[in-house]
């Protein structure tokens, strides 16, 4: 039976497809960052009639990750992340510091554990949960954005490194999904510890700039990357911002530094604008 970690799997994407792993008979081991999830994804897995085993597993706690080393791990979701919203000017360092620490170093660190006993059978899968945001910026998503791109970063290198042992490396790469995760970034500053007086924006007008979709392309995709189903390296959802994602890195390249200066970004008006929670258009998401 292949076994399957996944971390971050106390809430959100992590959650539903540990659960949906475990309805098609995986070994799933549900990691959850505090004790308290532990019991709460038991009953959650007693509700729906399947059967996990639900772990404390911190990627920042060096004991946890420890832990995680000794198990037989056949794929490896790294799938816990946080996201930090706010100004890059306007950011408190240790926000900046917790960012980097939950998305990129504790999974990183929590890999090269695992994947060295996969390197040691010769067999085996990891993926990442990156984003869009690993791929292209928006404002007030510097830091999360920095993190995704360092994770784009370790999955391209990982891939590289470990082909000659027969590991293979994809990543699933979100964009705006209705799931609480966005709009909760544009609350992070409410326990900012800095001076409210010194900001550059006031975070209480603002709210997540895109319209939302719902989340059940990622449960699909996510699932058939870690079944094989699915092969491909890269794996963007929703399929219809694929063009959109590619125009945006291709733009950069023609830019100019000076281009617009003295007006106002358009996503940053947009935050102004738009309410928290917006989904997108039923059409939109055909």
């Amino acid at each position: 039976m292949t076994t399957v970690l996944i971390t971050g799997a106390g809430t959100g994407f992590g959650n539903e497809v540990a659960l949906r792993l475990a309805a098609l008979d995986f070994d799933v081991i549900a990691g959850v960052e505090i004790v308290a999830q532990v019991q709460a994804v038991q009953q959650q897995a007693k509700q729906r009639g399947v059967a996990l085993r639900v772990e404390k597993l911190d990627v920042t706690d060096a004991g946890d990750r420890q832990k995680a080393w000794g198990w037989d791990i056949d794929v490896l979701l790294n799938n816990a992340g946080i996201s930090e919203g706010g100004s890059m000017v306007d950011i408190p360092a240790d926000n900046l510091r917790r960012q980097m620490e939950v998305n990129v170093i504790g999974p990183a660190l929590l890999t090269q554990g695992i994947a060295k006993k996969m390197v040691a059978r010769r067999q085996g899968k990891i993926i990442f949960m990156s984003s869009v945001a690993g791929l292209t910026v928006d404002p007030f998503s510097g830091a999360y954005s920095a993190s995704k791109h360092a994770v784009e970063a370790v999955a391209e290198a990982l891939s590289k490194e470990l082909r000659e042992f027969g590991i293979e490396v994809a990543t699933i790469n979100p964009g705006p999904f209705l799931t609480g995760f966005n709009d909760r970034m544009f609350e992070t500053w409410k326990s900012w510890k800095d001076d409210a007086a010194t900001r550059l924006f006031n975070y209480a007008d603002l709210a997540f700039p895109h319209e939302q979709y719902d989340p059940e392309p990622v449960f699909e995709t996510t699932l058939g990357v870690i079944t094989g189903a699915i092969k491909t390296y890269r794996n963007v959802e929703p399929k219809e911002i694929v063009a959109q994602q590619r125009e945006q890195l291709e733009a950069a390249w023609a830019r100019k530094s000076d281009e617009g200066l003295g007006t106002r970004f358009e996503l940053v008006q947009k935050a102004y604008e738009i309410e928290p929670q917006t989904p997108v258009a039923p059409a939109s998401q055909g």
